[in-house]
This record gives structure tokens, sequence and C-alpha cells, in this order.
């Protein structure tokens, strides 16, 4: 089994017989004070651990992040005679941007205090950021990042892309493809990778193995003495997560299969080191590599986005 998410808070106390004796002289002589025992007042109760992010929470983080981005896109863009739907044709990449942005920030900023308080735990912890692991490794993952997202390029040359495709309405102007620059390589990383790694691919998982879990009472005993989450589970979530990832940038590519398929196939990378470092930050480094290569190829490409017309599909 793969444990993907630890419960420092659910550890068991440990027994009278795990705790050592302390020997102290006295004036009357030697005596051992033995550590109290688990029934009394002084010692913690045991509790059972919990497997978070589970799908509950999972559908609640999508609730937060859909509430908010209905509200930033319907308050600029006003509900009089149009529809949000029909009103996006009209309004400027920047808007749509900042928007998305906002509602970002804002779903993170809720998370970052309502989920504590269903899980007992700080969101980072819960959602296993390891930001420690990503520091450790910056070296390797870094590089990992830029040579994915150079191979990805250069199998994209070979494929035959729409003349037209929505991504290309924020590369009008330089001030739309720095806005667009900012956001890909800062923001949408951190929240894409919170989203998928952190919520969905633990939640999936344990999904997966409560429904594979033999209907006996020693199988449920067993489920809740543990946290574990199994590897078959692990395999399922990682599969499942990076489907719903490449149909999340399918719109952006007019659902180019060739192209969702290299995306599915980055998105398992993200989860492969997510799970082997258990750490969401550790995958956000790499999405966040993989995207400013993008964005630093066009800026070579387009001298310094000043002749967006060189960029060709």
């Amino acid at each position: 089994m793969s444990d993907l998410t630890p419960n420092p808070a659910n550890t068991q106390t440990r027994s009278q017989q795990d705790v050592p004796a302390v020997r102290v002289i006295l004036p009357e002589g030697e005596a051992i004070l033995q550590p109290p025992m688990d029934n009394t007042p002084n010692s913690l109760p045991d509790e059972p651990p919990t497997r978070i992010p589970n799908l509950a929470h999972a559908l609640l983080f999508l609730a937060i992040a859909g509430f908010i981005l209905f509200l930033t896109q319907l308050i600029p863009f006003g509900l009089t005679h149009a529809t949000v739907a029909a009103a996006k044709n009209s309004i400027s990449p920047k808007l749509l941007i900042a928007s998305e942005a906002v509602s970002y920030i804002l779903t993170l900023a809720v998370s970052w205090f309502l989920f504590p308080l269903l899980w007992k735990r700080s969101f980072p912890t819960g959602i296993e950021a390891n930001p420690d692991a990503a520091r450790r490794n910056a070296l390797r993952l870094i590089p990992i990042g830029l040579v994915l997202s150079f191979a990805v390029q250069a199998i994209s040359t070979l494929i035959s892309m729409p003349k037209e495709i929505p991504m290309d309405d924020f590369f009008r102007t330089p001030s739309d493809v720095w806005l667009v620059t900012i956001f890909g390589i800062f923001l949408a990383p951190l929240f894409e990778e919170i989203l998928f790694r952190g919520f969905l691919l633990p939640a999936f998982a344990i999904a997966y193995d409560w429904l594979s879990l033999p209907r006996t009472p020693a199988a449920h005993e067993l489920w809740r003495s543990s946290n574990k989450i199994t590897l078959p589970g692990l395999v399922f979530s990682s599969v499942l997560t990076s489907i719903l990832f490449a149909a999340l940038h399918g719109q952006q590519t007019a659902f180019t299969w060739p192209v969702l398929l290299l995306l599915f196939c980055v998105s398992l990378i993200l989860s492969a080191v997510r799970i082997r470092l258990r750490s969401v930050m550790a995958s956000t480094l790499i999405h966040a590599s993989y995207n400013f290569t993008i964005f630093f190829t066009a800026f070579i490409a387009t001298g310094g986005y000043r002749h967006l017309d060189k960029l060709s599909h």
C-alpha cells in the first residue's frame, strides 16, 4: 500500500510500554515514576485516521471555485440583455484573464480558512503541499518541466492545428500576452495543481479504494484504522484526473486530440511526481517551469512580444 496523505494529527497515543520510565532519586531512596495509564486524564484519546481530501471535499472546492468564477464574471459584464456566455464574445481578453485570476485567488483564500475547519489541520497540510520537498528537489524538478515543455512543443510542430483556435484571442496585443504570461506562469499552475493533484487525485483514489473494499466487518475495521491508499487507487486516480486535466484545456486548443493526448501524458508525469515526493508544490514547480518555457519560446520568437504575427500553428 502507498500512503498518499500523512495524518500527523491522527497518530495514535503511544502505549505505556513505549514510554520509558523516569528514575528519580528521592531523600528516602530511589523511586521509579511510571508514565500515566492510557485511561488517565493526562492521556490523549485515540482518534481514527481520516482520509482527506475526499470526494466531498473536492466537490466543495469545485463548487466554491465555480460560484466565485460566476460572480467575478457576472458583476463586470452585467446581465441586462445578454447572458454571461454571450458577453464573453464581446469583452477584452484582459478582462477575462483578470476575472479568472481574481476567482482563483478568492477561491484559494476561502479554502485556506474553510477547509481547516473540516480537516482539523492547516490547508497546506491537508492537500499535502509539502513545500520543503519541492525546495529540496528544485534543481531536479525545474529541468523536468523545461525538458518536458520543449519535447511537447517539438512534437506539436508535427501536429496539424486548426487555423484559428480560441487561445489566439489572448495573443492579439503585447499587453494581452504579458498578462497571460504572468497568469500562466505564477497563478494558473498553482491553482490547477491544487485542484487536480491536491484535491482530485486523493479524492478519486479514496473513492476507488472504498468502492473496492470487501463488504466484511474486518475490511471495514481495517478501513477505519488506517489512512492508506492503495497503488491501484492511485493509478486509477492518476488516469482519471489526467483525462479531466486534458479536457480542461481542450477548449483552448479546439479539442485537437493529439494535443490533448500530449497534455494527458504531461498530467500523468505531474501526478507521478506528486505521489513520489508527496508534494503538490513539487508538481506545481514542474508545471510552472513547463509554462515558462512555452512563453519564453514565444517571447524569443516574436522579438519580445513585439511581432505577434510570427506566432503560427
